[in-house]
């Protein structure tokens, strides 16, 4: 909105305050100290800029009009709401540039490896090469296979990018203080949080699995909402990336529990990168294209809902099993080499059960996948029912916690004790 401007009459003294004068800018009378709305909305008119430009008299159809026009008289709160505006778009804009950064510096790194030429760079980066870790910490033969590259140079690659990194032995003390300094993310419950020793934490491929409404889904919406709190509040100030199996993913269960804690839920939803995978390929792909988002979004959550679930669709029968397996085993490693690659990066993962038939006396339900997804999970946790809303957890594997139990409840604004 333009204010209008300080004119001189003829004497050569300033207009008084609240005195009309003619605005020789839009051809219409103002009155000093006044702000108008439709100044703005004048000025930008095509019609009326294509008359001014062509020279034609608006005066006697603008000039003389009544001064009377609708305005603001508090000019401060104007100022002000300007002033909000202007801070929120300069912080996006800073925190645009930050990312920008960052990618720029990992894109440079790469691009000064020895033999890096723009076509064998551009070769990486649109495979998803862009960093040094993200080379050094994949097999070479994935590397050739998706990025085209020969053998040779792959090699020479990782054993630079190696270098460079300092990858090799470590004390047992640096490892402890890399683990001293891991970030968690709150999963809503202070049960359920302590169970895993603080919360979700980075690094790590957690899987949940369970029957059908023992809460699984539930959490990976929490998830999402809780990575986007302050670090204080049990975030990570990170967005989330939410990869859907089985087309369960609803925003109204995001804005209800971004609202049980005061939170814009259309900022909420905002930071959270959506995508639906249609069979088990999809998921496959889905997965390899995050390495240009992680950056770029600072996605600092994963959640793949369900991991299992397609390729037990489309995988029939036991002459199929092996295949199955080999591609999950493969599908799991990707989210685990991605966890080394960013470390503040955490995986969270829902998975489906299977009953054993030969179990007479126990629990005989399973969960699918096998040994290879055991094995590939670092922290496993059943969910099994409980008395109404309640549901019960229970650390099956993990590497550094014992067997526990805890109790959650799901409530309208989420998980909760």
């Amino acid at each position: 909105m333009a204010k209008a401007r300080e004119i001189k009459n003829g004497n050569g003294n300033s207009m008084e305050i609240n005195k009309p004068y003619y605005c020789t800018e839009c051809k219409r009378n103002h009155t000093k100290g006044k702000i108008y709305k439709e100044h703005l909305e004048f000025a930008n008119s095509e019609d009326i800029n294509e008359e001014l430009i062509n020279g034609e008299n608006t005066e006697s159809e603008l000039g003389n009009e009544d001064p009377e026009i609708e305005d603001y008289d508090d000019e401060a709160e104007i100022i002000e709401a300007f002033n909000e505006l202007e801070e929120e778009i300069n912080s996006d804009v800073e925190n645009f540039s930050n990312n920008d950064n960052d990618i720029n510096n990992c894109v440079e790194a790469v691009k000064n490896l020895p033999g890096v030429g723009e076509a064998t760079l551009n070769k990486l980066i649109k495979a998803g090469f862009n960093s040094l870790e993200s080379i050094a910490f994949t097999p070479p033969s994935i590397i050739q296979e998706e990025s085209g590259l020969g053998e040779k140079t792959t090699t020479k690659l990782i054993k630079v990018s190696m270098e460079k990194l300092n990858i090799g032995f470590k004390s047992a003390v640096d490892i402890w203080e890399h683990r001293k300094n891991i970030a968690r993310v709150t999963t809503g419950s202070q049960e359920l949080d302590d169970l895993l020793g603080g919360g979700i934490e980075t690094g790590s491929v957690i899987e949940f699995f369970g029957e059908f409404r023992t809460g699984k889904t539930q959490i990976m919406h929490q998830l999402c909402v809780n990575v986007q709190l302050p670090r204080e509040k049990g975030g990570l100030e990170g967005n989330a990336l939410y990869i859907d199996t089985e087309g369960t993913f609803r925003p109204e269960r995001i804005i209800q529990m971004a609202e049980a804690q005061d939170l814009d839920h259309n900022k909420v939803l905002k930071n959270i990168v959506f995508g639906r995978a249609y069979n088990s390929d999809h998921q496959i792909l889905l997965i390899k294209e995050t390495a240009n988002l992680i950056k770029e979004k600072n996605i600092k959550i994963i959640v793949v809902d369900s991991l299992i679930g397609h390729f037990r669709s489309e995988y029939i029968g036991r002459g199929t099993l092996a295949t199955r397996q080999q591609t999950i085993n493969s599908h799991l490693h990707d989210l685990l080499r991605l966890c080394d690659i960013y470390p503040e990066l955490g995986v969270v993962v829902t998975n489906q059960v299977q009953s054993k038939p030969d179990v007479f006396y126990g629990n005989p339900l399973r969960a699918a996948g096998g040994n290879v997804v055991a094995h590939g999970s670092t922290i496993r946790v059943y969910l099994r029912k409980g008395k109404g809303e309640q549901r019960i957890a229970k650390v099956v594997d993990a590497p550094h916690l014992p067997e526990g139990e805890a109790v959650f409840s799901i409530t309208g604004n989420g998980i909760t004790d």
